[in-house]
């Protein structure tokens, strides 16, 4: 069976894949920008405060075992730190007032999943970035190849141009894309550090 045909059909469809392919580049090049500014303003405003957790953390402590859980939540509704702590403890101030434990456990959980969808951006970026620069180097070689079997130079230029653009784009928005996701997950570790340690103070109360 002849194979000039399926050939012919895969060079046709690898060729199609070239605009799209350096459309869904520049779009995540214009994303990992959008990631820098989101990281830059999340940067800004990141105050841990682990003396100051402490001190909380020991009033939070005192209250239960007295069983003032109203104090208690009041506390919890003042710790002042990093976005996610702060705002799982003013969520978690309700559920103790209430004596719901179980609902300040899955709190928790939920907060970690917020992080992980949080990482998962820049994570598509610095994974898919560089396979999407790949295909933009690969795909005009083709053409590169037979504009150099038919002394077409112009069209070899232009499709090597082509070909190492989108590598470079590629790469770069893949780098973005890998550094604020190391950066990101290291900070969430601190969050979910310091919210554990609150949740392990409150729970002493409710495994007595």
């Amino acid at each position: 069976m002849s194979t000039g045909p399926l050939f012919e059909m895969m060079y046709t469809f690898s060729s199609a894949l070239l605009y799209p392919v350096i459309l869904v580049l520049m779009l995540l090049v214009l994303s990992s920008l959008i990631l820098i500014g989101e990281f830059l303003s999340e940067y800004a405003k990141r105050h841990r405060d682990r003396a100051g957790l402490e001190v909380h953390c020991k009033g939070l402590r005192k209250a239960c075992r007295n069983s003032n859980f109203s104090e208690a939540s009041g506390i919890l509704e003042n710790i002042k730190q990093n976005y996610m702590v702060t705002s799982f403890s003013k969520e978690a101030s309700k559920y103790l007032n209430d004596l719901n434990f179980p609902a300040i456990e899955r709190l928790a959980e939920d907060y970690e999943i917020r992080m992980a969808k949080r990482l998962e951006h820049t994570k598509i970026v610095a994974t898919i970035s560089p396979m999407l620069g790949l295909m933009g180097t690969l795909i005009p070689l083709g053409p590169a190849l037979i504009g150099l079997s038919s002394g077409d130079i112009a069209t070899l230029a232009n499709n090597l141009m082509i070909a190492f653009a989108t590598t470079v784009v590629g790469l770069f928005a893949g780098i973005i894309g890998y550094v604020l996701t190391q950066v990101r997950r290291r900070w969430y570790w601190e969050d979910m550090s310091d919210i554990d340690y609150i949740l392990d103070t409150i729970e002493e109360k409710a495994g007595e």
